[in-house]
Order: structure tokens, then sequence, then C-alpha cells
């Protein structure tokens, strides 16, 4: 398997390191997961950071401030509070302030939202077996592990 991402992307040299070449796969890979999680979200009128807000809120079983949505996001945004806006107009969040500190915003599901991700389980769950089913567990479990261990530097190095 050594070399496909070369000849995916046509590329002429050796990459300049194995550091280069892993860091290039995992950017490939992330990017096609992400246009095919992409494409069955907007069938249900969704983005993936959109899918994914009400993911977190659905999964915390209560009202949320935006900013603990937004440390808790896969994939960061630069403005949370756009994003619930968008949500917001579609009638799948609230927006209620705390009454014990005026300057924080809890966020709700409606039940609009809890019906929509009802609608996406099922597809979504086949997608990920699409995607990651030819893997044995074993070897999910290495990748998981790998990929948590990459993700595992020093924020503060350059």
């Amino acid at each position: 398997m050594a070399g496909k991402l070369k000849t995916e992307i046509k590329k002429q040299g050796a990459f300049d390191s194995l550091e280069q070449e892993a860091a290039l796969n995992v950017l490939r890979t992330a990017d096609q997961l992400h246009n095919r999680f992409g494409r069955l979200l907007r069938d249900f009128g969704l983005t993936p950071s959109q899918y994914n807000v009400l993911r977190i809120l659905r999964g915390a079983d209560q009202p949320l401030p935006s900013l603990e949505i937004a440390d808790r996001l896969i994939q960061v945004v630069p403005a949370i509070t756009g994003l619930i806006d968008r949500l917001e107009q579609q009638a799948l969040v609230k927006r209620e302030r705390s009454l014990e500190d005026r300057r924080v915003v809890h966020v709700h599901l409606t039940e609009k939202a809890r019906k929509l991700l009802g609608q996406i389980d099922e597809p979504l769950a086949i997608l990920h077996q699409q995607l990651m089913g030819h893997l044995s567990s074993r070897q999910l479990k290495d990748l998981i592990g790998l990929l948590e261990q990459a993700r595992d530097w020093d924020l503060n190095e350059p």
C-alpha cells in the first residue's frame, strides 16, 4: 500500500519525509471523509458544522453555553455565534440568557432538531460502515490510537 498517495496526487518525486507523507495522507483522507459526510448532511439541509453543534447538544442532553459548544466541536469554526444564528433561523436551536450571568447564553435543542437528528442517525451509521467497515476491529482500534498519538503534540512548539 506504500506510495498510494503519491499515485493519487500524481506526485513526481519522493516526499520530503515520512512525516510529510503521513501528514498529507491524513489531510487527504480527512478531506474525502468530510466531503462524504457533507453530501449526506446536505440532503438534510445541514452543513457538517451545524450537524456537529446539534450532535453536541443532543449528547449533552441539556442546554450548553455557546463557548462550551465551541470547545467540543470536531472542526473548529471561527464564528460559533454565526453558526448558532443559522441554526436558530432554521428553528433547530433556541437561545436563552443565563439568569446567573447575563453574559452567558445557553443553547437549547428544539424538538424539530431532535426529529431531524433521528432521521439522520441511520443513514449516518450506514455511511460510517461504508467508509470504515472494510477495516477490522483491531485495525480500527490501531487507527484510533495512532491518530490520537498524532494529535498529542505540544501546542506550544512551533
